[in-house]
């Protein structure tokens, strides 16, 4: 969209929110870089340069704008969409993967060479790989400096600088502030004292309706791993360093994240999981003006518009609840999760208490006893067939996944239907566009607005919803008075 002068331009003069992270406004007298909703009075249009990421603008010579806060925009709705190498790459990078493996191990989970990888990603994005992650630890700095009473020395290495000198030079950069008064300009100081533990804001493009969203979660909940308690909705991390537990509560214009962190170098991947959970970097307005074109689906966006996609913390996680729910009801799948997780999973801490286990990671689940498992045996090949595929390495579920080759695995795997294939491409994988025609909440709905009610009828009515048809489902979903479309009490 940076291309496209005049619409930015117009985007910049009327302030528009939706357009945070699609691009940034770059101002040539002043130097500095803004969000297109900055509340500051528009520069003329021939001292705007447009771009298409804060790296780029950074690499340009241009420092974060102080009001607006450019770096806490959400993220381009482009890298949720999109199954390309761009947007994989940039799914990875906010996973952390640059700080931790390298652009060469980036590159090696991609199966693309490290240079054709660094050349699209600066022909689309202005910025490679490193420039991108450079610019993902200053955001991580600028958290910790004016979240946390944390010496700077820590901040640093915990927001994956190779050096306290990097850091420094980096943070007055980009927010031409060295970060002792960065941290005296801070309003107030959450969880000071209180190493690990962290209170930050969320940003979302409005509108966002959290009941199917959160209620979803809350209704599918495994005990011991997550759970709802005083309006938030609680899970326990696996992290690259070690664990954490978040809680997440929804607010008008945001949403509250507390997160407790074993190692507090993962705090970047803890907020891009989260974002990801929750669907955060979508874009509700042309999400539902696609959908509402369709005269059956138009009342049901309008009644509440701004569903989101709920999705996941963990793919491989995911895909195993997936395998435990095939044709039980959302009670019994719980009820096997946590049986699994109780025998399985690796106990933790929670200083709130409710939350006591991480859910089993595959290797631990395909050193089972396949007879301890109590389904039956078609689901249970099913399962063992999945997790040993997962602990080996075959089957790669992740930010990093080719959609139609994940596809194609998992539906070569026993008792791997289109339907289960769909909801982990749906949920684990983000693929907005993933369809559920055999399921039966789908199914219903369709029989109650007067859609097409057989899976091959109903699949073409819905190629009108393209590329939203997972967005789709939440709507259609929510016509039932399943506990999973309403925000618990």
């Amino acid at each position: 969209m940076h291309t496209d002068t005049e619409r930015c331009v117009r985007a910049v003069r009327s302030k528009d929110a939706r357009f945070d992270g699609w691009f940034f406004t770059a101002v040539l007298t002043t130097g500095i870089y803004c969000r297109p909703s900055c509340p500051v009075v528009p520069p003329k249009p021939e001292n705007m340069v447009f771009h298409p990421s804060a790296a780029a603008c950074q690499q340009a010579g241009f420092r974060a704008c102080k009001r607006c806060r450019p770096d806490t925009s959400p993220g381009s709705p482009e890298w949720n969409q999109r199954a390309d190498l761009v947007a994989r790459a940039m799914r990875l990078i906010a996973d952390g993967v640059v700080d931790r493996e390298g652009v060469p191990g980036l590159a090696g989970r991609l199966g693309y060479s490290t240079r054709q990888v660094e050349r699209q990603l600066l022909a689309e994005l202005g910025a490679g790989p490193l420039a991108l992650a450079r610019a993902q630890r200053a955001q991580t700095a600028r958290l910790l400096i004016e979240t946390t009473a944390l010496p700077m020395a820590q901040i640093a290495f915990a927001a994956g600088f190779a050096s306290i000198r990097t850091f420094n030079d980096t943070v007055r950069e980009v927010f031409a502030l060295p970060p002792s008064e960065l941290r005296a300009r801070a309003p107030e100081r959450q969880g000071a004292g209180t190493p690990g533990a962290l209170t930050l804001r969320l940003p979302f493009r409005a509108p966002l309706n959290p009941d199917n969203l959160f209620g979803h979660l809350a209704a599918t909940a495994v005990p011991g791993v997550e759970e709802w308690r005083d309006g938030s909705y609680r899970r326990t991390l696996r992290l690259p360093y070690g664990h954490g537990i978040v809680a997440l509560t929804p607010a008008p214009d945001h949403i509250a994240c507390r997160l407790t962190l074993s190692d507090l170098r993962d705090l970047t991947v803890a907020i891009s999981r989260c974002r990801r959970l929750l669907d955060l970097d979508a874009d509700p307005v042309a999400i539902d003006d696609q959908l509402r074109t369709d005269p059956v689906l138009a009342p049901l966006v309008d009644k509440a518009p701004g569903r989101r996609v709920p999705r996941t913390v963990d793919e491989a996680e995911f895909a195993v609840r997936a395998v435990l729910g095939q044709q039980v009801s959302t009670a019994a799948a719980r009820t096997h999760a946590a049986r699994l997780v109780t025998a399985h999973g690796e106990p933790v801490e929670d200083p709130e208490g409710g939350l006591t286990h991480l859910f089993p990671a595959p290797e631990a689940l395909a050193a089972l006893d396949p007879e301890s498992l109590a389904m039956p045996r078609t689901r249970r090949t099913s399962f063992t067939t999945l997790v040993h595929r997962l602990a080996d390495g075959d089957l790669r579920l992740g930010v990093e996944s080719d959609w139609p080759q994940t596809r194609a695995q998992l539906l070569a795997l026993p008792g791997f239907g289109p339907w289960t294939v769909d909801v982990i491409a749906m949920r684990a994988l983000g693929d907005p566009d993933a369809f559920l025609p055999t399921d039966l909440g789908i199914r219903r709905a369709a029989r109650e607005l007067g859609l097409p009610s057989t899976p091959a009828a109903l699949t073409a009515r819905a190629a009108a919803w393209r590329p939203w048809r997972a967005y789709a489902v939440q709507y259609l979903w929510a016509t039932d008075s399943h506990p999973i479309n309403f925000l618990p009490v």
